[in-house]
């Protein structure tokens, strides 16, 4: 499978900042849809999420991860280091065992290998006290491993407790995260602890609209990638071929598996709602087009010139420029049709990245 080395410059564009929404519509699937069908000349929909068991067939079959996002953003001071105890901010992305986190902190530079972190002074279950961690390691480009002093579940309270939703930088530099977002920012399907971005593209669905798409006889299947910081990182080397991804911990079960290789079998189309899936996917299926059981990592990196077995459409939010899920709908709908479908939807008001609008994308010829 070859993919083609593009310049990241192709990626590029210019988003008006009042099109970035900062909370959801309500209810979730009154948002705005926008059907993409590649061609010489793109075919542009204006629907809503609301129709989306119309504009699928039955015998159909979404595909959606199921992780839930962490309350991963912890505030906290340095203690211990003579009288000056600095503000400190961390956001959880890994979890290395049952005590100890691979975290991003701010600012980096304040804190060195035996520092010692307390996040928030009390708790609402009494018995936890204030939330002490230990730092580790450090790498040279400041990310850090913290070594928590409590583990397990009661260190997952700790952390439900004090922490705030980790909302992307574009929405986190204009608010606060609130106790809003807690629900906002997690799916419908989300069960699986372990994401520190939500999966977007799943954020659409209400009950009323699965139960429609289950009465049209469209399946629903679940799979689970964790989600880690680097889905918000633009590509800052001047090709593509340059661009390292963070690995990300995934499982696709045997029975979603051979459910899906049913699906297919029997003429019904896979629909990955969101890029998470879909990566998911295209990590889990072989060369003759099967999927197959997967649990481990994946850093798959797709781009214009990938070849698709797993996925026939795609539902997903709208990207930020230079990023590796802009590449990776290029790479699905073609980069021609996908420039004039954004353009067309920043023409119209549709409202961008986590809490905005969606597309259903059909793959190029």
């Amino acid at each position: 499978m070859t993919q083609d080395v593009m310049k990241t410059d192709l990626f590029d564009f210019e988003l008006p900042p009042d099109r970035i929404a900062l909370r959801p519509v309500t209810p979730r699937d009154t948002a705005r849809l926008l059907v993409v069908q590649p061609g010489v000349a793109p075919k542009l929909q204006d629907r809503t999420i609301a129709v989306l068991p119309n504009l699928l067939q039955p015998g159909d079959c979404l595909v959606v991860n199921d992780s839930r996002v962490i309350a991963a953003r912890l505030s906290g001071r340095r203690i211990g280091r003579g009288d000056s105890e600095p503000a400190i901010e961390a956001t959880l992305h890994k979890r290395l065992d049952g005590s100890r986190w691979r975290a991003f902190v701010k600012p980096a530079k304040k804190l060195a290998v035996g520092d010692v972190l307390r996040f928030g002074t009390e708790g609402k279950v009494c018995f936890l006290g204030q939330l002490d961690a230990q730092v580790s390691e450090k790498d040279e480009g400041g990310e850090i491993t913290l070594s928590f002093a409590f583990h397990g579940p009661i260190l997952d309270q700790a952390i439900a407790e004090r922490g705030d939703m980790p909302l992307p930088p574009y929405i986190a530099s204009r608010r606060e995260p609130d106790e809003k977002d807690r629900a906002d920012y997690q799916t419908l399907f989300a069960s699986e602890e372990g994401s520190v971005a939500a999966p977007t593209a799943g954020l659409h669905f209400t009950e009323g609209l699965v139960k429609r798409l289950e009465d049209r006889g469209i399946g629903l299947q679940k799979v689970t990638l964790h989600v880690g910081p680097g889905t918000f990182l633009p590509v800052k080397v001047e090709d593509t071929a340059g661009h390292k991804m963070h690995a990300e911990f995934g499982t696709v079960s045997a029975e979603t598996a051979a459910g899906l290789n049913e699906v297919r079998a029997r003429g019904g189309r896979i629909v990955a709602v969101g890029s998470t899936a879909l990566r998911l996917l295209e990590s889990a299926v072989g060369k003759d087009g099967r999927l197959e059981a997967f649990a481990g990592e994946t850093s798959i990196f797709i781009t214009p010139g990938y070849e698709f077995r797993a996925v026939d459409l795609m539902l997903t939010n709208f990207h930020l420029p230079r990023s590796t899920l802009f590449m990776l709908v290029s790479a699905f709908s073609g980069l021609d049709t996908m420039r004039q479908a954004y353009a067309h939807a920043i023409q119209l008001g549709y409202r961008f990245y986590s809490y905005g609008d969606a597309c259903l994308l059909y793959p190029q010829p």
